[in-house]
């Protein structure tokens, strides 16, 4: 136990979590040569942005594009994987009754899928939405009727969407859709059609991406590697913190355990955390207040399985994914991960899909037994008219926690009460999608852990709160 006290002593700064949030830190404290030591609950790092292996197929948690406008987290990805990183082609649709739009949606192809009378009714409903304005958009629906009109609305994000959350639509705040698909309009569509994407400002519609050779989780495998190279940082696995003790202005000491109960304790400088809030909150020693105990407990999200399917064909469709807004299946999103790429798949014959369930953990589809969760995706995927039931050899599937922060009312009654709790310690850093409740994409998550450690070695006093997808994204270079 000395010596583990002894090496323990010299990393002042504790993270919580190896995601890319978690695992960028470290690798901007360690360029600085400030020691860190990172508690990872698994045993494999990339949190949501892992790669999972399968007889040598290698698969997402989703599809994570690498695309971003922020230089610093470009120039930290290039720096990282040189050669493996990879400039990828972007192409989806959506699948609703039984035909394939283009996504992003381009009017003509709209218009010759849908048809001469619903096109025609889908612009009656547009211009009326433009003129007949909801005077307030809370909630997603009222967002995206105000943009889009109600038939489109129905036809190309009700569905899927609730598919994503399990809420309606009118429950979901609209802060959601101003992050995730801010200026996408039929008017901005219409442009692009027009005139091409050149000065483009809209994530959604980005038409290349970079991507790893081997999937996302090369990148934060490397990014470890790196890390521990640089004698400055070291990745726990199964270990995950039980007591955060406090003097009500620092955090003091961290209890942590290991999966056979073992428990250690470390001294720290500093706390950088990406674990959910709730179940960091419950950990403070003393306990923070009954109101940032309930706020934090009353944050919802959405869990995730994915469902990897090996088919003996060498082709099947040329998209990088599909969006299922059909409501007679339960996938949501079937990912091709040849086309991402092809190193994902080791043999060239064949194909591997992901199709995408979005659950509650403990619901019916989370529950399911894993031959069960196969053979049901396996028969979606023929009725969907994407395969023939033959030629699908095999299946895995994996199950994710916490994938998704929801946007509700609960949630946004809560936050403020949160970041009062937050804001009472000088030391503490919440970073990343899970540690501040916020659908932040991996670029995002990345700069919150940059600008926190500015915050700690030099006294920045960035407002990591103020880092969101509506500013970053759309920001001019």
């Amino acid at each position: 136990m000395s010596d583990d006290k002894k090496s323990l002593s010299e990393y002042p700064v504790l993270i919580i979590g190896a995601g890319p949030a978690g695992l960028t830190a470290a690798y901007e404290l360690s360029k600085r040569r400030v020691n860190s030591l990172v508690l990872e609950k698994d045993s494999i790092v990339g949190g949501i942005s892992r790669t999972e292996s399968y007889k040598g197929y290698r698969f997402d948690i989703g599809g994570h594009r690498f695309f971003t406008k922020v230089d610093r987290v470009m120039d930290m990805w290039k720096e990282v994987l040189g050669g493996d990183f990879l400039k990828r082609p972007r192409l989806s649709h959506i699948y609703y009754k039984g035909q394939f739009f283009l996504y992003p949606l381009k009017p003509f192809d709209v218009f010759k899928k849908l048809g001469l009378k619903e096109t025609f009714l889908a612009g009656l409903s547009f211009l009326r939405a433009q003129i007949f304005k909801r005077p307030k958009e809370e909630s997603f629906e009222d967002y995206i009727i105000n943009h889009f009109g109600e038939r489109l609305y129905l036809t190309f994000f009700k569905s899927y969407t609730e598919k994503v959350w399990g809420i309606p639509c009118s429950q979901i705040k609209a802060e959601w859709a101003a992050q995730r698909i801010k200026d996408l309009s039929v008017s901005s569509l219409i442009k692009t059609m027009l005139f091409g994407n050149r000065g483009n400002k809209i994530k959604t519609l980005i038409e290349e991406f970079y991507y790893p050779r081997l999937g996302p989780g090369m990148m934060w495998e490397r990014v470890k590697e790196l890390n521990e190279k640089s004698g400055h940082s070291r990745v726990l696995y199964n270990s995950f913190p039980s007591e955060i003790k406090h003097d009500g202005e620092n955090i003091t000491e961290v209890i942590y355990s290991d999966r056979s109960g073992k428990k250690s304790q470390i001294k720290v400088s500093s706390l950088i955390s990406s674990m959910p809030i709730a179940e960091l909150f419950s950990l403070f020693s003393p306990e923070l207040s009954e109101e940032a105990l309930l706020a934090s407990k009353s944050l919802h999200y959405r869990d995730f399985m994915t469902v990897a399917l090996i088919i003996n064909k060498p082709e099947m469709f040329p998209d990088n994914w599909i969006y299922i807004h059909e409501p007679l299946v339960n996938v949501g999103r079937i990912q091709n991960f040849k086309n991402w790429s092809p190193e994902l798949v080791p043999d060239q014959n064949k194909t591997c899909l992901g199709l995408e369930y979005f659950c509650f953990k403990n619901d019916k589809l989370w529950n399911m037994e894993d031959a069960d969760m196969i053979e049901m995706a396996k028969k979606e995927l023929v009725a969907i008219g994407l395969a023939k039931y033959e030629d699908i050899q095999d299946g895995k599937v994996i199950r994710m926690e916490k994938t998704y922060p929801v946007y509700d009312d609960a949630y946004e009654a809560a936050m403020p009460v949160i970041k009062d709790a937050v804001a009472q310690f000088k030391n503490l850093y919440l970073v990343g999608r899970n540690g501040m409740h916020k659908y932040n994409n991996q670029d995002h998550a990345m700069l919150t852990a940059m600008l926190a450690v500015e915050n700690i070695l030099d006294n920045a006093g960035h407002d990591l709160w103020e880092v969101n997808v509506d500013r970053v994204y759309h920001e001019e270079k």
